[in-house]
């Protein structure tokens, strides 16, 4: 059994031996650990850091692309390079590197596929009373959204069977911890979530650059998880209101023309044609998207018939 733990990089040189040296090197029930970088377009000495501690692979970005792109290209060099396990983590230190243990031990004992790292939120000094709620609510809209019981759905402290990891595939450039979650919880993979602990903040967060920002982008991420994989629902919902109300309005108007007074409220008429019309074009989008949704579980199956034949090709890592 082997796992490799990956750590996306962004000039992280001050605090990545920090994290590495946090990191477990024997845990029960596995045979080998390796240690992954991802160094995301890093202009400080971030992987000469890695290479002096001894990490086994560095995925190599001449430009800053983002979590979310670093966060897949780690998964694929994972699989690569023969991992049965992938635990993901930051360069901050951020997880306390010990808990890596609970985060493996449901996937060894076959009780999940992807084990997400419960961080104590309400008890971290760091947060902001408003952070501190924003993260409960994103958690609990994701939890809406996915079908599934995760209570702390922005943690980057998560663990990947190699099943879960063949079937991963992140759309958007910003993160990728909210839109697995969706994915998973939609395709029925097992998911669970462990507490684990939380080391003091070495560094501000880098992900967002103002609360407005966080909370716009993690609204668009959920929001275009969802209608990936729940379009006739969304549209059938967004939809229902206008038909409603334009269906009330047309039927007012139709009393009023059979007491005679349906004269002078052509406008009414019009009103109630545009909302029911309005309604019935939600509803045919709401169809078009879920034939192309039917059409993106067939290409995601076939993106993981590919991963499954490239098994073993390590060509998006080095070995030191």
């Amino acid at each position: 059994m082997k796992l490799i733990i990956q750590i996306p990089c962004y000039n992280e040189a001050e605090t990545l031996e920090i994290a590495l040296n946090d990191l477990p090197k024997h845990i029960e029930g596995i045979d080998e650990i390796e240690y992954l970088i991802i160094n995301d377009g890093s202009v400080d000495k971030t992987v000469e850091v890695a290479m002096n501690w001894g990490v086994h692979y560095v995925v190599n970005f001449t430009k800053n692309k983002g979590l979310a792109k670093g966060f897949m290209a780690g998964l694929d060099a994972c699989l690569k390079h023969g991992a049965d396990i992938i635990v993901n983590t930051d360069a901050d230190n951020q997880y306390c590197g010990e808990d890596v243990e609970k985060l493996v031990r449901p996937i060894l004992e076959g009780k999940a596929d992807i084990v997400i790292g419960e961080r104590p939120i309400d008890e971290t000094e760091h947060f902001s009373p408003l952070k501190k709620k924003l993260q409960h609510l994103g958690s609990w809209v994701v939890r809406k959204a996915s079908n599934t019981d995760i209570p702390d759905a922005p943690s980057g402290f998560r663990a990947f069977s190699r099943e879960a990891a063949l079937h991963i595939n992140v759309i958007n450039e910003y993160t990728y911890t909210l839109e697995t979650i969706v994915q998973a919880g939609r395709n029925k993979m097992a998911i669970m979530s462990v507490p684990i602990r939380t080391n003091p903040e070495l560094r501000e967060s880098r992900l967002f650059h103002s609360m407005f920002g966080y909370i716009k982008k993690s609204v668009l991420t959920i929001g275009r998880a969802y209608l990936m994989y729940r379009p006739m629902r969304f549209f059938f919902y967004v939809g229902l209101i206008p038909f409603i109300i334009g269906v009330i309005i047309g039927i007012w108007y139709l009393f009023e023309i059979f007491g005679g007074n349906g004269a002078g409220h052509i406008q009414i008429l019009i009103l109630a044609s545009t909302l029911i019309l309005l309604g019935f074009m939600c509803g045919m989008i709401g169809v078009q998207g879920d034939l192309i949704s039917a059409n993106r579980k067939i290409l995601e199956e076939i993106q993981y018939r590919m991963r499954k034949m490239q098994d073993g090709d390590g060509t998006s890592a080095e070995k030191d």
